[in-house]
């Protein structure tokens, strides 16, 4: 479909062109021209010469291309493993760091507790020792009048 609108475009052109000179038209192409001149130098045959070490070139191109886009993408996996490894390293050293930081934070607090334990003992022997004087006390001062009260059970007779 294309080249027959380009056959169409061509036709209206070179019509267009007929009332011009011919080498007007070979202007405005400069692509025909060159390959004019080059059908008629006659070097036909290095051309087809030319074209197969072109191939073969076009090959060692396309070979020297797949080599070097190999080398690259092996550069871009080396390049993401050394990220990951320096991620990982810096991942570890952060985990280490807040371990170091909850534990010295766990400790304080052991030893705030413990501290306050021996002052809860401290605190617990002084009121265990003022409730037992208490004991004491209230016993020396109610014991003459509990014996009097059982001497006095055991003395009456009761018919």
């Amino acid at each position: 479909m294309s080249e027959h609108l380009n056959s169409n475009s061509r036709s209206s052109e070179e019509e267009s062109c007929s009332s011009r000179p011919r080498s007007f038209a070979l202007k405005k192409r400069p692509d025909f021209i060159r390959v004019f001149r080059f059908l008629r130098s006659g070097k036909i045959s290095n051309l087809r010469e030319n074209m197969a070490t072109r191939g073969q070139g076009g090959i060692q191109q396309l070979l020297a291309a797949e080599q070097e886009a190999q080398h690259i993408v092996n550069a871009a996996r080396n390049a993401k493993l050394a990220r990951l490894k320096q991620a990982k390293e810096e991942a570890e050293r952060e985990i280490a760091a807040y371990r170091a930081q909850v534990e010295s934070e766990f400790q304080r607090k052991l030893t705030e507790s413990s501290g306050d334990s021996g002052a809860n003992v401290k605190r617990l022997e002084v009121e265990t020792d003022i409730k037992i004087q208490n004991l004491k006390e209230e016993s020396a001062r109610i014991s003459h009048d509990v014996v009097n009260m059982l001497l006095k059970h055991v003395t009456t007779v009761k018919n």
